[in-house]
């Protein structure tokens, strides 16, 4: 098969594309890159890390045995952790680059690989398609991974072609409260559910709040490879459980991580679900109200409120493909106070340059801790004076045709008003994005992996968001290519 890394690692079928032996090739790969000189870092050590997948930690292992065998110094990960710790450990301890099992928020059915840089972020494409050509060149050339049977130990740093295990957790815990208010959540006398959807997020906040003193409450949180049946993405219909919870338990908020707690979701103290529009735009106002300042980054498919926060503090904003390497991308070459996707990737300044569910999910208690009002009424005085806005999406399976064609026929024939709003501005970065005279917009995006047209709205009202999704739908059934 053809292995390509995506926008954020290289994701297939266990046992069917995922193998063993592709595994291996990959690692393969990544040693050749690595033993290049061209990863960068302090030391030319790698970080190995996995999820709570089927096989993820023998696979992490494969990984290991492959780098060591190429002489590289290993750090694996003791347990199963959250890619952001993985990504925080690579920049620690100045590694020249990350391996993370995982497919992130993918059914259970799947594996991958995300390769992490020395920054302790997502590599570039740049860096992804060095590693593609030289999996590709191997593959041609008959050449075999090198395989070890070096046995990891326990303690120390790793020299040349040896295996270490280790824990990410404490230096992961020292950073994090660097950036959180810890002690304000410790007084809060908050009760807090969280839901890590049997993913590598499990037993991290929960811990720590509950040494906190903090009342917590804990669920999906044992190792369980096929996730209970639950597909683990932090997104309303997944998190019907939490939702009981907090109900049926009387928490004032519940906080949910999706497969490897790069991502963020929440329930309020009424079990309504609070999408990562609104954490990220909460989290901007909040920075903001700290005296903290940078550039502002957002995915394209990304609310409008996190806009008006920016226009009303002079703050630039800057729109980017769905992919938070776009983001990352910023956040290496300047300030970047948020960055942020809707799909719950957020980052924060002072961090990695890496999506974080834990991180985000601490800093909402902080902001409900700090203000001392439920989370709801926070996002209601949001609405009030930077909305309403209302958001919604839809997928429509396609058949394969042309993403050129069908970006040049939208913006071709841009139409006038949609919703009875002018059009004031037409965005082509990914997909096509109307952006209406009131703010509202709706984005035409096809998916850079399967034949499906994804079609996003916000809009002032309810029915608004639904006329506009009507219109996207009628737009790209006349746009798509008949060829």
């Amino acid at each position: 098969m053809a292995i390509r890394f995506g926008t954020d690692g290289w994701r297939a079928v266990i046992s069917e594309d995922f193998t063993f032996d592709n595994v291996r090739h990959v690692a393969q790969a990544i040693a050749d890159y690595i033993n290049s000189g061209q990863a960068g870092g302090a030391t030319d050590a790698v970080v190995v890390g996995f999820d709570t997948r089927f096989l993820s930690d023998r696979y992490a292992l494969t990984v290991a045995g492959v780098l060591a065998a190429n002489g590289l110094p290993v750090y694996l990960s003791k347990a199963d952790c959250p890619t952001p710790a993985l990504s925080l450990a690579v920049k620690a301890l100045g590694a020249a680059g990350g391996v993370m099992i995982t497919a992130s928020h993918n059914p259970p059915r799947y594996n991958g690989i995300k390769f992490k840089s020395a920054f302790g972020g997502s590599a570039m494409p740049e860096v992804t398609g060095a590693i593609e050509r030289l999996l590709e060149r191997n593959l041609r050339e008959g050449r075999l991974p090198r395989v070890g049977d070096v046995a990891p130990r326990n303690e120390g740093t790793p020299a040349a072609g040896e295996i270490v295990r280790f824990d990410p957790m404490p230096m992961y815990l020292r950073h994090l409260r660097t950036l959180i208010d810890f002690a304000a959540i410790a007084r809060s006398g908050l009760r807090v559910a969280v839901d890590p959807m049997y993913g590598a997020g499990r037993g991290y906040i929960a811990r720590w709040l509950r040494e906190l003193g903090v009342m917590v409450a804990e669920i999906h949180g044992e190792l369980n490879p096929g996730f209970g049946g639950l597909h683990p993405e932090p997104i309303g219909r997944n998190l019907q459980d939490l939702q009981r919870l907090v109900l049926e338990g009387g928490y004032d908020i519940g906080l949910a991580t999706d497969g490897d707690a790069d991502r963020i979701g929440a329930i309020d103290a009424r079990g309504e679900f609070v999408s990562p529009h609104m954490i990220i735009a909460l989290a901007l106002k909040h920075l903001l109200a700290q005296g903290k300042r940078g550039l502002v980054v957002k995915t394209i498919s990304t609310t409008q409120i996190v806009n008006r926060l920016a226009r009303q503090y002079d703050l630039a904003v800057e729109e980017t493909p769905v992919g938070f390497n776009y983001i990352c991308d910023y956040m290496l070459k300047q300030p970047v106070l948020i960055g942020g996707e809707e799909s719950g990737g957020i980052s924060i300044l002072g961090h990695i340059p890496e999506g974080d569910g834990i991180l985000m999910g601490l800093l909402l208690l902080e902001i409900v801790a700090q203000a001392r009002q439920p989370l709801h009424t926070l996002i209601a005085e949001l609405q009030a004076t930077c909305g309403p806005f209302f958001y919604d999406r839809i997928d429509r399976r396609v058949r394969p045709f042309s993403k050129r064609a069908l970006v040049q026929a939208l913006t071709q024939a841009v139409p006038a008003t949609l919703a009875d709003q002018a059009v004031v501005s037409v965005n082509d970065r990914d997909g096509v994005k109307y952006l209406l005279a009131d703010d509202s917009w709706l984005l035409i995006r096809p998916s850079g992996t399967e034949p499906v047209l994804r079609i996003y709205a916000e809009a002032r009202t309810p029915e608004l968001v639904q006329q506009l999704l009507a219109a996207g739908v009628q737009l790209a059934e006349r746009s798509i290519p008949t060829s």
